[in-house]
């Protein structure tokens, strides 16, 4: 029930949770005279009572209006919309009648009640008299007690006095608070440039996505080592800034969005480590428009509840916030993140947060829309401004029209797409080995030019530059020197200038002079017609054979498994050694190094030690069999038969011989005469020991009793 009152109170604005104070102040009472007592306008007063009581939190008895039971106890703190009143108390007065007598009150009487309403209404008794009259009181305390200013706070305030709720109407003029509680803070805004506003919340949209996909792409080819908590390590992230040009934090930003819109997941690398890489879904989103890149990123942003900007940043344990962490999380970012969109779309087209002031502002704001929201809101509000901006959802704290969309539920494609520049298919290629594109780029023209070229700078027109490690690379992925003439050529509308060509052709004759492979073993011999034979041999396909001369043959398979099959074959191949000797003959098989004793060192010894040890071992199966032969059988047996044996020896007082397991889990047999069995313990008389031994009377656990034979006098 409790729970349930405090998540009904923390949807309420500092307004509604100020009517509903004032009804726990008025107790029981009517609608016109709740309204009487609220400061604030008499239909906001009525709208919210209709709103606390669809809610459940107010409900109409024949008496009149009352609050739901435990909900004064849920009403906490002055940031709450709680006015520090007490109830009113059961012998009400009019808060006319009080008033009245609030003004005959001394200086010193009146400040000390004042004091004590400011205080939340109570205070505590000290050496203050009860029951006085009024013109026998020696201090102010006493005189407000005298007056019922001041009554008794009974046995749910012991000790302590507190002020009634009429009196405290009466000190605020008949209302329970100073203040109007129904005006929220004005959020400070300030007019802009609509269109530098829009300009700047689309390149930084634009930038977000180009950035996302930059990284994701590296990624793909460079994975990002994961943490044992699958976090991202602090190196990685570091890494991934320089590649980016970006601050860590921003990074973060992309990353952790990335991961929310399932772009980025974890896997295992080929040695069974964690790494972080680009998902399947990855592939199909970089196909998609620019605009519906966007849309899908900030989506996700919208309902994460990730707190990229406490990465790099220290927890109360000391220990480093990481991205991508399980526990960098907020459940009320998502709220706080909607919230911030629509205090920015309430504020009239144009207008954006006032410098300075704009942000406290709007925290005080959205304070007084969720008063009882956690005390972290302040923070988390800045963080969700500033991701605004990052992602270009908002341009200088102005919320773009798309953003105005994405904030209402709408979809922001259509009007984000309008705004983008057409894509272009072209770029101009100037002499100096660069090129320019004087816009945004095609997918696939972008992403064949980031392979052959490397990016020199951003903006409106992006500067790519040719350089023979770029060149390189575009060779590495599977080009060819007239693919790139072709590509140049059909890209650039101005001519491809002759120093780019020259340098294609340079990197193409020096690309592939040495290769590198992988081999296990080879396979040498001078007939060269046998290695032929080898290598089209049927069977031999699975030893990866490749002909690298006339007589030299690699494999791709061990040495160990190369010279089986070989024989399998009908072949008989001889080991050859790293010095190319011919390695023939029975091969030694291997031991290991005996240990050396101080035996081993003296055979006589040993020999002794080792007779004595049998004379030892049969000398003593010899005493042990004679002793079994004088022993009757044995009258005990599984489960109740030790019991049974045990009692028979203790009605005819006779001694018995017990085998028992002590606590170490050796054997032992004792001579004994069992006196009694009680609550699975034996408690027996040692036969050997003398009369007079303090320590022959002793116990027995029965579980660990194996065996009972009777014996004879």
């Amino acid at each position: 029930m409790r729970n349930s009152i405090a998540r009904a109170l923390d949807g309420l604005t500092r307004g509604e949770l100020s009517v509903l104070d004032a009804l726990v102040v008025a107790g029981q009472t009517t609608s016109d005279e709740l309204v009487s007592i609220v400061h604030a306008d008499p239909d906001f007063t009525r709208a919210a009572l209709e709103r606390l009581a669809a809610l459940a939190l107010v409900w109409s008895s024949p008496e009149g209006l009352r609050p739901l039971s435990g909900v004064a106890d849920c009403l906490t703190g002055p940031e709450g919309g709680v006015s520090g009143l007490r109830p009113r108390s059961a012998q009400r007065r009019e808060v006319a009648e009080v008033a009245r007598l609030v003004e005959t009150l001394p200086r010193p009487a009146r400040a000390l009640l004042e004091h004590v309403v400011a205080e939340g209404s109570t205070a505590k008794t000290g050496a203050t008299r009860l029951g006085v009259r009024p013109e026998d009181a020696e201090t102010p305390a006493e005189l407000l007690v005298a007056h019922r200013l001041l009554v008794p706070g009974g046995s749910l305030l012991p000790g302590l006095f507190v002020v009634p709720g009429e009196v405290g109407l009466a000190l605020r003029g008949g209302r329970t608070t100073t203040e109007r509680i129904d005006v929220p803070p004005r959020i400070a805004s300030e007019e802009r440039s609509e269109r530098m506003a829009t300009g700047a919340a689309v390149g930084a949209a634009t930038e977000a996505v180009r950035r996302t996909e930059t990284l994701l792409e590296w990624w793909g080819h460079r994975p990002a080592a994961a943490l044992r908590t699958t976090g991202l390590g602090v190196r990685e992230l570091r890494a991934a800034a320089a590649h980016l040009q970006l601050a860590e934090t921003e990074v973060a930003l992309l990353v952790e969005v990335a991961a929310e819109a399932g772009l980025l997941g974890s896997r295992a690398d080929a040695d069974g480590n964690p790494v972080w890489v680009p998902t399947s879904g990855f592939d199909t989103w970089r196909e998609l428009p620019p605009a519906q890149q966007w849309s899908t990123l900030a989506g996700a942003w919208l309902r994460s509840t990730r707190v990229p900007s406490l990465v790099g940043s220290r927890g109360a344990d000391g220990k480093t916030w990481n991205a991508l962490s399980p526990e960098l999380s907020a459940p009320g970012m998502p709220e706080a993140k909607a919230m911030v969109l629509d205090a920015l779309a309430s504020l009239p087209p144009g207008h954006g947060l006032a410098s300075g002031t704009g942000l406290p502002s709007l925290v005080a704001h959205l304070t007084w829309l969720r008063p009882r929201r956690p005390r972290t809101r302040p923070d988390l509000l800045a963080w969700a401004v500033a991701e605004a901006a990052a992602l270009g959802v908002s341009g200088v704290d102005v919320l773009a029209p798309y953003g105005r969309a994405l904030a209402a539920g709408e979809d922001p494609v259509p009007v984000l797409a309008a705004l983008l520049p057409p894509p272009v298919d072209h770029v101009l290629i100037q002499a100096d080995l660069t090129a320019v594109a004087p816009g945004p780029l095609e997918p696939g023209l972008a992403r064949q030019l980031h392979q052959v070229a490397d990016v020199e700078s951003h903006g409106a027109a992006t500067v790519f530059r040719f350089t023979p490690d770029s060149v390189r690379r575009a060779f590495d992925a599977g080009w060819t020197a007239a693919e790139l003439h072709a590509f140049l050529l059909a890209s650039s509308r101005t001519p491809v200038p002759q120093p780019l060509s020259y340098l294609v052709d340079d990197v193409a004759r020096s690309f592939g002079r040495l290769r590198v492979g992988v081999a296990s073993a080879f396979i040498r011999s001078e007939d060269a017609s046998a290695l032929t034979e080898l290598l089209g041999h049927p069977r031999a396909a699975g030893l990866g054979l490749q002909l690298l001369a006339p007589t030299v043959l690699v494999a791709t398979v061990p040495i160990d498994v190369l010279l089986p099959r070989l024989r399998d074959l009908g072949l008989a191949p001889v080991l050859e050694g790293p010095d190319g000797v011919v390695r023939v003959g029975a091969a030694e098989p291997l031991r290991a190094r005996a240990p050396r004793t101080r035996d081993s060192a003296d055979p006589a010894r040993a020999a002794a030690r080792t007779a004595a040890q049998v004379v030892s071992a049969v000398h003593a199966l010899r005493e042990g069999d004679a002793e079994a032969q004088q022993r009757p059988a044995s009258a005990s047996a599984a489960g109740g038969g030790v019991l049974s044996a045990l009692r028979d020896a203790i009605e005819r007082r006779g001694d018995v011989l017990i085998g028992f397991t002590d606590h170490q889990g050796v054997l032992h047999e004792r001579a004994v005469r069992p006196l009694v069995v009680e609550g699975g313990r034996l408690t027996a008389w040692d036969r050997d020991a003398a009369e007079d031994d303090p320590d022959a009377r002793r116990s027995y656990a029965v579980h660990r009793i194996s065996r009972v034979v009777p014996l004879g006098d």
